[in-house]
């Protein structure tokens, strides 16, 4: 299905039309929006730094407009009409990247958001790991964020309009409950150890570490983002993807 050019009024048209509510859309750049009529399936992995991976989004030539066509065109967002389903992860690391709205559910391996896209979800997120940590991200699901572990640092917190079902990870002076964010852990009392595959948890490179936790936030975050970079999985029993790097190019 051929992704559409769409001005920012006829965006706001297409966000009433499916019932999705200004409070969550009004933050947004109101500019041009790339639009997938309908639901979406990727094969492999979304990244949202645009400068050096757009070349290999599938969505990029949208409508035919030659500034999309080419590396250094910018692209405000991109609106998915329907669920969207990643085989791989969707990953932002980098700042003055495109937003993401999904008018439906979002499943995907895993989403690492530490830049500053937008992700705006109508329905639920479905992910293995969930990691954030950028206070200048504004991620909002409407359904619930179900994943096997969320990792959110420095003040990072998505606005979730259900629950968060799950393992959830934050520093000690934050307070889930006092945030109005609802978390239900189905082993509240299982070790991270338990939890993640045993090469996050190297404390030096060598050996396992002993039951790393926020007390070493650096190390673990450095240990995750890497492996999910490179498309291994972070929790165990977690998908391998292919990475970036691994998929054919945009012709």
């Amino acid at each position: 299905m051929e992704t559409i050019y769409q001005t920012w009024a006829e965006t706001v048209a297409l966000f009433e039309r499916r019932g999705f509510p200004e409070e969550s859309y009004g933050n947004l750049d109101e500019e041009e929006y790339i639009l997938h009529p309908g639901p979406a399936a990727l094969p492999g992995s979304l990244w949202l730094d645009d400068h050096q991976y757009r070349h290999q989004n599938p969505w990029i030539n949208a409508g035919g407009r030659p500034e999309y066509e080419g590396i250094d065109g910018a692209v405000t967002g991109y609106v998915i009409d329907g669920d969207l389903h990643v085989d791989g992860n969707v990953l932002n690391l980098d700042y003055g990247s495109p937003s993401l709205i999904v008018l439906g559910d979002l499943k995907v391996a895993n989403l690492v958001l530490t830049g500053t896209s937008r992700l705006l979800v109508q329905g639920n997120i479905e992910v293995e790991t969930f990691l954030g940590n950028s206070i200048e991200q504004h991620v909002e699901v409407l359904g619930d964020l179900r994943a096997r572990l969320a990792i959110m640092w420095d003040e990072f917190l998505p606005e979730v309009g259900g629950r968060l079902r799950g393992r959830a990870l934050v520093p000690d002076y934050v307070d889930l409950d006092g945030c109005g964010l609802a978390v239900e852990d189905p082993a509240p009392h299982a070790a991270l150890s338990d939890l993640l595959v045993p090469e996050v948890l190297l404390a030096d490179g060598d050996t396992p570490g002993e039951d790393l936790d926020l007390a070493d936030a650096g190390l673990l975050y450095e240990h995750m983002i890497d492996r999910m970079v490179r498309g291994l999985p972070v929790v165990r029993g977690g998908r391998t993807v292919a990475p970036l790097e691994e998929l054919p190019q945009k012709q």
